[in-house]
């Protein structure tokens, strides 16, 4: 691998690792209901070009009958993907976060309407939440998470506990307006 590739090259090739092959559909399926909650999952063109670059690079293997194809992980893809595991720094995390924007420009509209906008954040973790738990809930068998779910397992908890605290946040905030009535 000559050069590095974009880290949705990366998670593509990570849910590639967890099954058998996908096609690209099934692939932006998987992405929506698994990277959505703390990667942007993405756009089915955006699939579509990384199973390209990553087939031209022997990093997966397509398979097909003229009609579907399908993509399996190579020996050099989960090297490729094993060592971007080990060898890169992981990163800070950019908060690109809708609500607290429009919260730091509050002062241009009315308290009820960032109230409402609180309201709404709180309804959305709700559902996030409960989403969230049922990918949380498919991950286990009856002895607990088993390989290779055992760390996907770890990061619905991880993101369970992040709305949960999102929340705890956010109820915080709607105290305090409520206080400057």
């Amino acid at each position: 691998m000559g050069q590095d590739l974009p880290i949705t090259a990366y998670a593509l090739l990570g849910l590639l690792s967890f099954d058998d092959p996908l096609t690209g559909y099934e692939l932006k399926q998987r992405a929506d209901r698994t990277l959505r909650f703390y990667w942007v999952a993405p756009a089915m063109s955006q699939v579509y070009s990384e199973l390209d670059r990553l087939h031209g690079e022997d990093m997966v293997k397509a398979h097909g009958d003229g009609r579907t194809t399908s993509y399996s992980l190579t020996r050099k893809g989960r090297a490729a993907l094993t060592r971007w595991m080990r060898e890169s720094e992981a990163g800070f995390p950019v908060l690109k976060h809708p609500v607290a924007l429009r919260l730091l420009l509050g002062a241009l509209v009315d308290p009820e309407a960032i109230r409402g906008l609180l309201s709404q954040h709180v309804e959305a973790l709700d559902h996030e939440h409960a989403a969230l738990s049922e990918v949380r809930a498919s991950l286990v068998g009856s002895d607990g998470p088993g390989e290779p779910f055992r760390y996907p397992a770890m990061v619905a908890d991880w993101g369970l506990s992040y709305f949960a605290h999102e929340k705890a946040i956010i109820e915080e905030l709607r105290q305090r307006i409520e206080q400057d009535r």
